[in-house]
């Protein structure tokens, strides 16, 4: 079963923001057995809207729209959907009466004739309830296809996902199963493992397909299964996956399914009862924000101190200026100094801290640009490792990031 994603707004086209509606929808689609086979984002203009409409119905069991949906004049995606499927616009009284609460509830201002506007949809459209604001989404079913038309902003647009759409996709439509999983290894390239693999590679089922994600040091080896069986997908990767084992099992660090490894290291440090804290310098709170962007995190994070200049350092987390200027502030020492100060200073069971240098200078260190130092502490010990990340500013501290979760994971493993 194919689907397509139309996103509409000359905001993406000039780069101002980034699409990131349709990763999520396409993650949520894959889960319940859809497979998007086109994504394509066009400009707030009716004819090309139009054809955009066309050319995806010609391939996809099931349309969706996001933007263009706001009351003002250049949100026209309620009216070219009128002209596509020849139909006119009709007030919805729930919406109405949505609309009419969140303005009494929320919003200072009048609700004014422009803003009822939102209660006006196609005809032959249903509406799709938009908890979270004005705007509705509508699923129009023409033929065999289902239009889903949804507002562009995240959040609204990840409810409407979720609780309204794909619940009709699954009673609208028949689908495959899909089954992924995700082998990840370290430390040796993506063409070295392909020739390592490559027999194993040729052997796999035709339902089975191998894809190579390279990123960031490691290699995630991802196998998908489509089928209608899923207890044929289930075994058939299993068998698949005993085999890759067998041949690289040296170099697999772990698993990953739809979690990050910060979704990972949440659920851990939940399970085992650990607490956590940061201290970081050049990746300035990366850390922290990630593990913050889980919710429920409160429950194990305790705290971050952001001792990005070298003074910081020494006075907020207690490192020693001798340390210092014996060592340098990118340094081993310096590194475990600040993990487990901040340990000590915030009372938790474990704790990262970071120092390097992510150029394009040497600010207060004479590390080439591109060296790292991440501390770990835990309950038992306190160390740091030493990392060559490159010479680009950004990619140096993602890396190092992905680094930091890396070495806290398999430290939370021992214990």
């Amino acid at each position: 079963m194919l689907a397509e994603i139309i996103t509409i707004g000359d905001e993406i086209l000039i780069g101002q923001i980034v699409d990131t509606n349709s990763a999520f929808i396409s993650k949520e689609l894959n889960k319940i057995g859809v497979s998007v086979y086109q994504i394509t984002s066009v400009q707030d203009e009716t004819t090309h809207i139009l054809q955009a409409l066309k050319d995806a119905s010609s391939r996809a069991d099931v349309v969706l729209i996001t933007g263009g949906l706001g009351p003002t004049k250049d949100d026209i995606t309620k009216h070219t959907l009128c002209t596509y499927f020849n139909d006119h616009l009709v007030e919805d009284a729930a919406v109405l009466e949505h609309v009419t609460n969140l303005f009494k509830k929320y919003i200072t201002t009048p609700i004014s004739e422009i803003n009822k506007m939102q209660a006006l949809v196609p005809s032959k459209a249903t509406v799709l309830h938009n908890a979270y604001g004005t705007a509705p989404g509508m699923w129009i079913m023409e033929g065999d296809t289902a239009y889903v038309s949804m507002p562009g902003v995240p959040f609204e647009m990840k409810n409407l996902i979720k609780n309204e759409v794909i619940p009709k996709i699954i009673t609208a439509f028949e689908r495959p199963h899909i089954l992924h999983k995700t082998v990840v290894t370290y430390g040796v390239g993506e063409s070295a493992i392909a020739e390592k693999i490559a027999d194993w590679e040729d052997e796999l089922p035709a339902f089975i397909k191998l894809a190579y994600l390279p990123n960031l040091g490691k290699v995630r080896l991802r196998l998908t299964a489509k089928g209608k069986d899923k207890d044929t997908l289930v075994e058939a990767v299993a068998v698949a996956s005993k085999k890759l084992y067998g041949l690289i099992g040296d170099i697999i660090y772990g698993e990953e399914d739809e979690e990050t490894i910060e979704e990972v290291i949440a659920k851990l440090l939940t399970l085992k009862n650990y607490t956590l804290a940061t201290a970081e310098s050049f990746t300035g709170g990366k850390i922290a924000q990630k593990i913050t962007s889980i919710p429920g995190a409160s429950s194990y994070f305790k705290g971050s101190v952001v001792s990005y200049a070298t003074e910081t350092k020494i006075e907020v987390l207690n490192v020693p200026s001798n340390l210092v200027a014996e060592h340098s502030v990118v340094s081993a020492e310096v590194a475990k100094a600040m993990a487990q100060n901040v340990q000590k200073l915030i009372k938790t069971d474990f704790a990262i801290a970071t120092t390097g240098n992510a150029g394009p200078t040497k600010g207060d260190s004479d590390a080439d640009v591109g060296t790292v130092f991440i501390g770990i502490a835990t309950p038992k010990e306190v160390f740091a490792t030493q990392f060559t990340m490159g010479n680009h500013r950004e990619r140096i501290v993602q890396k190092s990031v992905h680094k930091a979760f890396e070495l806290l994971q398999k430290e939370i493993l021992k214990f």
